[in-house]
């Protein structure tokens, strides 16, 4: 039989069945430890950490004493159990060990400029520079093990429900997505520019007016952006499906399925809302907790109390209230009068004004009484009107926001969060969903004074030609829906406007012509004119639910190599100016000034 080169069985392999055999190991050297002579190594691979014995006769124990840590050795020896006092069992290989009988350094290692054998902080830009080394950490190999595990799984699902996968163009158009393009000079036709894709949107569309009914690709997108603790700068991956012939109701189906099958499968155990997911529309959403993106683990919601307070003697709130665009909103809080302190309040105030707000109001039910400097200014009757509103009762307690509508649901949505942290009320271990639908088609920008797409331009107005006609557009909503998990939108989809009068309509009402549209989406509208099946689709985000799934904070630690939050790679040094050459060729010229050399 053929030698093995460098191992017979890997680190997370051995078990009291191979006690007496002889063995070859190779990894990293995860961590040494010299007990009176005798050096204890954990030698770690990709699989697990298997703990060698070097005795201190053996030729080369001094030379082992000189590597360094994550030096890549090969070690042969046999193996034999562990004492029973040294007995690991948070190691799969812990009742075992091998004692080393022939030693060879594969790659010694320099003095590692971050822990890789521990948890330890460390400066995100060194943890980036190094990505090779941060990534053989447990926690960073753990989540990115667990994305390619994710992925899998999603292909299988989805190729189960009849999906069928292909692949899109990367060069392609520019297309309204919201964010900006990363373009890609043309050197064939100069002047001209690709754009990388913020997403497949219309490609996926033409596949089902070209015939094919499920489609699916785990699809990497392009948006030059700001960095956000949910989304990574530049790029990143979702899981992009259409389907012909459907209702909203069937895409809610599909992805319910998926969904339930994904956190069933890697969400350890926890609980998750059951489907059919709760549907919220998303003025409800707005009105309750200030955003598109309820996080349902959290009791707390907003409730609208502008009327109690319109003409009552508290002046701060009635002449909020007097305002039109005025609101004065409600957080009734359960059972809490007994157990909060006035440095409770305070801490509440200060947090509100820290994200805006002037202040915020507060009354207190308990023993009988309404307290509070706001209660004395309302009479019995507003008083009732506000506990039966808001369901009060003796021992709860009532915050109000007073502002402009917009700061109002700005405010209101990082208080709600931050009051249900600080009181303990968000459920721990859960994945809770929800669906937020009936989006508004179009939205006024006050900036350039006109009617803009609220969304996704591409969205089936509800009432079709009609309400396009008809309607108030500011009223007109979309067949348009979100998925939100723990107050993190997943994804977002709709069903399609594959009606070419319809669309042409539908962008009409946000200003653009006739010729812009043919032009701007011409091989969509083309399509259109030969026969387009009804359809829609949606797009999880594949590294959000990865955030999910581990708990992580921030999106780069689910991404192997994600740039920093200055959009650039602190590892490879991207990105980097191009020669003048490539300029040259590119029929481009740059215009930053580069500063002279010192001398």
């Amino acid at each position: 039989m053929t030698e093995q080169r460098y191992r017979t069985h890997t680190c997370d392999e051995l078990r009291p069945a191979h006690i007496g055999t002889t063995v070859r190991l190779s990894g990293w050297v995860h961590s040494v430890r010299d007990h009176g002579g005798i050096v204890f190594v954990d030698l770690r691979d990709h699989y697990g950490i298997t703990q060698v014995v070097i005795n201190p006769e053996q030729p080369f124990h001094d030379d082992f004493n000189r590597l360094h840590l994550e030096s890549v050795v090969c070690i042969s020896g046999t193996v034999v159990e562990r004492h029973a006092e040294t007995r690991n069992a948070r190691l799969d290989t812990g009742l075992v060990e091998v004692v080393a009988a022939a030693f060879e350094v594969l790659s010694a290692a320099a003095v590692v400029p971050l822990a890789v054998n521990q948890e330890t902080p460390c400066d995100e830009n060194v943890r980036l520079r190094y990505r090779f080394l941060d990534l053989r950490r447990e926690t960073m190999h753990r989540h990115i093990m667990l994305r390619s595990r994710l992925m899998s799984y999603v292909r299988a699902s989805l190729s189960g429900m009849g999906f069928n996968e292909f692949h899109t163009p990367i060069l392609t158009s520019s297309s309204p997505e919201g964010a900006r393009d990363f373009l890609v000079p043309s050197r064939m036709h100069p002047g001209r520019f690709y754009a990388l894709p913020q997403a497949p949107q219309i490609y996926k569309q033409l596949l089902m007016v070209s015939g094919f009914d499920r489609y699916f690709q785990i699809a990497p997108c392009f948006r030059d952006e700001d960095s956000r603790a949910d989304r990574s700068p530049g790029e990143f991956y979702q899981i992009d499906m259409e389907m012909s012939f459907v209702t909203q109701e069937d895409v809610f189906r599909v992805i319910e399925t998926l969904m339930t099958g994904i956190f069933t499968e890697f969400g350890d155990g926890k609980a998750m809302s059951p489907a059919p997911f709760p549907r919220m529309t998303y003025a409800d959403a707005i009105a309750h907790y200030g955003c598109d993106k309820p996080d349902l683990r959290n009791p707390l919601r907003m409730v609208e109390v502008t009327d109690v307070f319109a003409g009552s003697a508290f002046q701060a709130f009635a002449g909020v209230a007097a305002r039109q665009d005025g609101t004065v909103r409600a957080i009734p809080v359960k059972g809490i009068a007994a157990t909060t302190s006035r440095s409770f309040y305070d801490g509440m105030i200060a947090f509100a004004q820290g994200v805006g707000a002037k202040g915020l109001g507060y009354i207190v039910f308990s023993e009988g009484e309404a307290r509070s400097p706001i209660a004395n200014y309302l009479d019995a009757e507003r008083l009732n009107t506000l506990k039966s509103r808001c369901a009060l009762g003796d021992g709860d307690v009532v915050f109000f926001i007073a502002d402009t509508r917009a700061k109002a649901r700005s405010i209101g949505a990082a208080v709600l969060p931050e009051l249900g942290a600080r009181l303990g009320l968000i459920e721990a271990n859960a994945f809770r969903f929800c669906w937020v639908v009936d989006f508004p088609m179009y939205e006024h920008n006050e900036e350039l004074g006109r009617i803009d797409f609220s969304h996704n331009p591409f969205s089936m107005p509800q009432g079709g030609m009609e309400a396009l006609e008809n309607q108030n557009p500011l009223t007109i909503v979309a067949h348009q829906y979100d998925l939100v998990c723990n107050g993190i939108e997943l994804s977002s989809g709709a069903i399609r406007n594959h009606r070419p009068e319809v669309m042409l309509k539908a962008f009409e009402i946000a200003g653009y012509t006739r010729e812009e549209v043919e032009s701007k989406f011409q091989g969509l509208m083309r399509a259109f004119q030969y026969g387009a099946p009804p359809h829609g689709g949606i797009a999880p985000g594949f590294d959000r639910i990865l955030m999910l799934l581990t708990g992580a904070k921030n999106i780069r630690e689910v991404i192997a190599f994600p740039l920093n939050q200055s959009a650039q790679d602190p590892l490879l040094g991207a990105p980097t100016e191009a020669s003048e050459k490539q300029l040259r060729e590119l029929h481009l010229r740059s215009t930053v000034r580069k500063e002279a050399p010192t001398p």
